[in-house]
């Protein structure tokens, strides 16, 4: 057996924390591995540009939407220009869907899913369920007591599965929607936070029951465009993407 000496085991130390530090520098973000693309993944948004994305009912304008460092940005600092929720320009049915997102302190905004963009609907949250983005650390006590807004949640509409507590502002938490004939299923950073069966009376009671009853058409679609909700202190995304089940 070779014993190290203290000096050599330090030193080797700091050379394993030099190639981990390194390894996490070069680790390319918004970027498929090949094992992905094999599996069918797709990139919803390429570290560049907002291409695939638009304003809600308000189609390809200038908005505080922004592309900076890699990340999809809700820029609080842009001024005149619209605000509002980005929407995805395709449908998507059946799919795993994948992000990564970070908030500002006492941060709160939302993923929508489902969600039928026309002039009617003034919203996106009028018609497309909501996987809840929040600063949990930062929020009152009360605002959090039903666990109905947690981050992770299907927001105002049933609790969390399993708790879970998102990392602190400005850190990047992992989330993942899954849908399959209109069942969902929650994660955040690995736990199970939420599951629902848009099909059944169970999912209309939840919904007549919340604030968002008072909207006819919410939650009645299991198909519709991907939503990121404007947020006027700032949030950002980033590894975004998705692989429809067929």
């Amino acid at each position: 057996m070779i014993v190290l000496k203290p000096r050599f085991y330090f030193i080797g130390l700091l050379s394993l924390m030099a190639l981990f530090s390194d390894a996490q520098n070069n680790f390319q973000h918004n970027v498929l591995s090949p094992v992905e693309e094999a599996e069918g993944w797709q990139l919803l948004f390429d570290g560049k540009s907002t291409s695939g994305w638009h304003l809600y009912n308000e189609g390809n304008i200038k908005s505080a939407w922004t592309v900076r460092n890699g990340e999809l940005v809700c820029d609080p600092t842009i001024e005149k220009v619209e605000r509002g929720d980005l929407i995805s320009d395709s449908v998507f049915t059946n799919y795993d869907f994948s992000f990564e997102w970070k908030i500002s302190e006492a941060g709160n905004s939302g993923v929508f899913i489902n969600v039928q963009e026309a002039p009617e609907f003034p919203t996106a949250w009028t018609t497309g369920p909501e996987y809840q983005l929040l600063d949990n650390a930062n929020m009152p006590k009360d605002y959090l007591i039903d666990g109905k807004h947690s981050a992770g949640c299907v927001y105002s509409l049933s609790p969390l599965l399993n708790q879970v507590q998102p990392k602190p502002a400005g850190e990047w938490n992992i989330s993942r929607i899954l849908q399959q004939n209109g069942v969902i299923t929650f994660w955040l950073n690995g736990i199970e936070t939420g599951h629902e069966d848009m099909k059944t009376d169970r999912w209309k009671q939840l919904i007549a029951g919340s604030k968002l009853g008072n909207f006819p058409s919410f939650g009645k679609a299991i198909q519709g465009k991907i939503a990121f909700q404007d947020w006027s202190k700032g949030v950002a995304l980033r590894n975004i993407k998705i692989k429809e089940i067929k």
